[in-house]
């Protein structure tokens, strides 16, 4: 038998009693059969001609006679047939023993029914097997069940898609008796709900339909609709539907089989929510960020507004008070509604103080709130705990064991109110909320300090120089890669020159900053000290290599080497009077020159080793610069992007600067536009223009003076006319000293030939030139000493003296200050 017929005839529920199908039999009034049917045979194994004309005990005997005892589960009570065969009585049946031909025993069902006419048929009995009585019994409680105790709603629809039947479970859902709902249509049982899995149709009547027409079920449909019997909250109910035929296949209707999957779906919902939420808060180290990316998640799936209020001190990047927050001090940071006509003026529960933000979208400016007297919000920060009112839920965020704020989850009528489980969910969405506003907190905290001590470090100002006109621009990283180690500077140096500088140390945070700090500060202490800069680096990275194997890391911070063995940096010496331009560079991009008809050059210096590797030399390079040349100093941040390389990237900037005109700072501006559009890079950009300028005869006087004792009487006479052409007359007596004191000082402890200058700059500078390399030593004379106080004398006339050494000897030099107007 195939699994379709086998199903159809297990689906056959006539009781095993029908007169269609049980044993009959009928007897006389003396009991004798007089007729048996097939069925009586099959279950008895009598033929016609061996039962009929025979009495009834042939085949039904009494207990005693067969000795089977008390009587079996489906045999509750005894009593005495009028055949006087002993018969069980049940109600409205009877059960008897019977005798099958073959000598096995067995229990039957029997009823029993009186005829009434002349003839000598008395009655008819009908039996069944007891075994197939109690699977009977089983699908008619089965039937029963579906029909009065089962959650399952099942309801019969005709070919015109009428209610015929439902169950109780249905009848509860519509609220009306089943009399009163048959003969409705399904869409006017259910008005305003649909279906809502996609590839079928949306309403009753057509997915109906499709069944009674294809003949296919459908099964786990999804409607969404109001409970007809409590409307005001939408449920979901997963419904399945399949065509009902009689035997001979003729179509009856539509049966439908409904379950309220509304808490079902709402603890999945609120599952992926906690889910989403994990994905999508906190992808950004920014409070104000990731207090908007709360609300998106939480409107409209969790509620249908949401406000964020913080501390201030949260906003700042500071620790906020042990004890919480008061009402006043909030900060409302992220409002978000559900409704586009909500404004946040609309919400009863908090006076705003300044309405910024529109609805359906999280406010752009935080702005001071303060929440009345006995307002969710309030009673929440005075118990520092989670406050349900009605259709309002507040709830702290809270990190560390500091209150942050409060997160407000508000649902209107009709969305549902705010239950166990749903508590629960806004309880776990705000505590990974405030986990992650305090690390963006934390976050704003290290990178404000970063940025405040990089600035500190950074040149504050740049005082004017007669050698260049400078510009610069600084860029820290983006908010991803925090603060890095770029720097730049610009040393003045004796003689009118002037020193240039620009570095970068590998990192973000702190530790590259500090790291570039320290660099600068030596290069600003050995600069002056008038250094080549090739020297200058080589002591810079001693210095370097030096911290590294000292271990002055912090403790738990990764060791100097690993910041320092990056930092590159180039330093160039350039003087207004030579127009002559001497650099050197430790692993850094060579500087860009641009002449005065835009020709663009990157000068073949020597890269030399990053800081801190140690054991390789450093080279210098001299090129002579025409006045009002331009040169740019830069780090790599500006030339280098994730989608662009850095030979790209100096191209482009070869093609800006080449427009080499108006003011230094347009050119600034044009630069970081074209290079960096978005201004944001993922390193730091340093950038230094330097337009360079001359000193010429008129602000410079230079003479040649032989090492010989008359030499010092010369120079008084030279410097003396000097000046007063300068008009500085007030500057010969005291120069006419130094001047004498520093080439007498020559004579005797130096080499010739001798060469005196006198610059006029922003001070008047001397200098003396000799063959020798001993530098003279400012000391304090003994009373009796006939010597040796004349450096004494000089370093009192003057701002400032020291010694410089080249190639062909040593240079002192001093600066006296301009007599003022």
């Amino acid at each position: 038998m195939s699994y379709a017929g086998k199903a159809a005839r297990d689906a056959d529920f006539r009781g095993p009693l029908d007169v269609t199908m049980a044993a009959t039999f009928v007897v006389d009034s003396q009991d004798i059969v007089i007729g048996w049917s097939p069925a009586a045979q099959e279950l008895l194994g009598y033929v016609p001609s061996e039962i009929v004309g025979r009495p009834v005990s042939t085949f039904l005997v009494s207990a005693a006679e067969t000795g089977t005892g008390p009587p079996s589960a489906c045999e509750p009570s005894s009593a005495e047939h009028p055949t006087g065969v002993p018969v069980l009585t049940m109600p409205q049946r009877d059960v008897q023993v019977a005798v099958h031909h073959d000598g096995h025993r067995l229990q039957l069902v029997t009823r029993h029914c009186q005829l009434s006419g002349t003839g000598s048929a008395q009655r008819v009995v009908v039996a069944a097997d007891c075994g197939r009585l109690g699977d009977w019994e089983s699908r008619l409680a089965m039937l029963d069940g579906l029909a009065t105790q089962s959650p399952l709603g099942f309801a019969i629809y005709d070919t015109e898609l009428r209610l015929v039947w439902c169950n109780a479970a249905s009848e509860m859902e519509l609220g009306l008796p089943s009399a009163e709902a048959r003969g409705r249509p399904a869409g006017e049982l259910y008005p305003g709900g649909r279906f809502v899995t996609p590839g079928y149709p949306e309403t009753l009547d057509a997915v109906m339909r499709r069944v009674l027409d294809t003949g296919e079920p459908i099964i786990d449909l999804h409607f969404r609709g109001q409970q007809p019997s409590a409307p005001g909250r939408e449920h979901l109910w997963s419904c399945s539907y399949y065509r009902l035929q009689d035997q001979n296949g003729q179509v009856l209707g539509v049966c439908e089989d409904a379950f309220d999957i509304s808490d079902r779906h709402e603890a999945q919902r609120q599952l992926n929510l906690l889910v989403e939420a994990g994905r999508r808060v906190g992808t950004t180290l920014d409070v104000i960020a990731t207090t908007d990316e709360l609300a998106a998640v939480a409107v409209p799936e969790f509620a249908d507004l949401v406000e964020v209020d913080l501390a201030p001190a949260v906003l700042s990047g500071e620790v906020p008070d042990i004890g919480g927050p008061a009402g006043s001090e909030l900060i409302r940071a992220s409002f978000r509604s559900a409704s586009p006509e909500h404004t946040a003026d609309a919400v009863d529960v908090v006076d705003m103080v300044d309405a910024a933000g529109s609805a359906g979208s999280p406010s752009r400016e935080p702005h001071p709130v303060v929440y009345a007297d006995g307002s969710p919000q309030h009673r929440s920060l005075a118990s520092g705990g989670l406050v349900l009112d009605d259709d309002t839920l507040v709830v702290p965020l809270r990190a560390g064991g500091s209150s942050l704020g409060l997160v407000t989850f508000v649902r209107h009528s009709g969305s549902g109110i705010f239950d166990k489980p749903a508590v629960a969910v806004a309880d776990e969405l705000a505590a990974r909320a405030a986990v992650s506003i305090d690390n963006a907190r934390r976050y704003t905290r290290e990178r404000a300090a970063a940025l405040a001590l990089q600035r500190q470090l950074l040149p504050q100002y740049l005082p004017p120089n007669s050698a260049v006109e400078v510009a610069h621009r600084y860029l820290p990283t983006d908010a991803l890669s925090g603060v890095g180690g770029d720097w730049f500077d610009v040393i003045p140096l004796s003689g009118a020159r002037v020193g240039l500088v620009v570095g970068d140390v590998v990192g973000h945070g702190l530790h590259a900053a500090a790291t570039m700090g320290r660099l600068r500060t030596t290069v600003r202490a050995l600069a002056p000290m008038d250094i080549p800069p090739d020297e200058l680096l080589k002591r810079l990275d001693d210095l370097v290599g030096q911290s590294a194997e000292a271990g002055t890391a912090p403790l738990g911070a990764a060791p100097d080497d690993d910041v320092a063995a990056g930092a590159t940096c180039l330093y160039a010496v350039y003087d207004p009077v030579s127009r002559r331009c001497t650099m050197a560079r430790a692993g850094h991009l060579p500087p860009a020159v641009v002449e005065l008809d835009g020709r663009v050059s990157f000068p073949d210096l020597p890269a030399g080793p990053p800081l801190g590797l140690g054991g390789l030399p450093f080279e210098s390079l001299e090129i002579e610069l025409t006045a009002g040349s331009l040169l740019a100093l830069f780090t790599d941040g500006l030339v280098e992007l994730r989608n662009r390389d850095i030979d790209k990237g100096m191209e482009t900037l070869g093609k800006v600067l080449s427009e080499n005109s108006g003011s230094l700072e347009d050119l600034c501006d044009r630069v970081i536009t074209e290079l960096l559009p978005d201004s944001t890079t993922t390193d730091d950009t340093a950038l230094l223009l330097v337009r360079t300028r001359e000193l010429d005869s008129r602000r410079v006087a230079v003479w040649n003076l032989p090492a010989e004792p008359v030499a010092a009487g010369r120079a008084r006479e030279l410097v003396a006319g000097r000046l007063t052409d300068w008009g500085l007359e007030e500057l010969v007596f005291p120069t006419e000293l130094i001047v004498s004191e520093l080439v007498t000082n020559a004579i005797r402890y130096a080499e010739g030939p001798l060469h005196l200058r006198l610059i006029r700059d922003r001070t008047l500078v001397c200098e003396v030139a000799d063959a020798g390399h001993t530098a003279p030593h400012l000391r304090h004379s003994a009373d009796d000493d006939e010597g040796g106080r004349g450096l004494f004398i000089v370093a009192q006339l003057v701002l400032r003296w020291g010694t410089r050494y080249t190639r062909e000897g040593k240079t002192i030099w001093a600066e006296q200050a301009l007599p003022t107007d």
